[in-house]
């Protein structure tokens, strides 16, 4: 039996996760994290204010929100990938990264790191996956309720250093993914 790269995006996405957290905790600390951060502020003039935007799905504040993420990405990651293929899916996360960068840079204040918008946006995402024409899931309006519904309520109400802005901003990117992919 040998070991198969089954979920290219997912793994190398969590790799890269871990990379950056070891980097970050190490000697290049906050050099290295702040690169992986957006800010409540956006610099037109400069490159790594756009760098943000993406990259901030990449880092972490500690190894719990860190295993959190990268387990969920895990274990949902890999059926989407193979239902939605490889550059659809890193497309769909380009896009969330850059939607929550610019929600929180325009909108919120501190500071923005996390994957947690693009396991929103995969768990709403998996419960299209076997969506026949004509025919709304049952299971994405329960997922909606349960995930999304939760945040709404708490948004504003917590000071508890989560992002909810980027859970139901990633949210209603993966019911407007899975509405927008064609169904089988």
């Amino acid at each position: 039996m040998r070991l198969s790269y089954n979920s290219p995006v997912v793994l190398t996405f969590s790799i890269a996760s871990l990379i950056v957290f070891i980097l970050g905790a190490g000697i290049f600390g906050e050099v290295v994290s702040l690169k992986f951060t957006v800010a409540d502020r956006m610099d037109f003039q400069d490159f790594w204010s756009y760098f943000r935007l993406f990259s901030h799905v990449l880092g972490h504040y500690d190894l719990q929100h860190l295993s959190g993420n990268i387990l969920l990405l895990m274990l949902i990651g890999p059926l989407l990938e193979e239902k939605y293929g490889f550059w659809r899916l890193i497309i769909m996360m380009l896009v969330t990264a850059l939607v929550t960068g610019l929600l929180h840079a325009f909108l919120f204040t501190g500071l923005l790191l996390g994957a947690s918008g693009i396991v929103f946006m995969f768990i709403t995402l998996s419960s299209f996956t076997n969506r026949k024409a004509g025919k709304l899931p049952l299971t994405m309006i329960f997922v909606v309720i349960a995930y999304l519904g939760k945040e709404f309520m708490v948004v504003g109400n917590e000071n508890d250093n989560i992002s909810h802005m980027a859970h139901i901003a990633g949210g209603i990117l993966g019911v407007v993914f899975g509405f927008l992919n064609k169904v089988d």
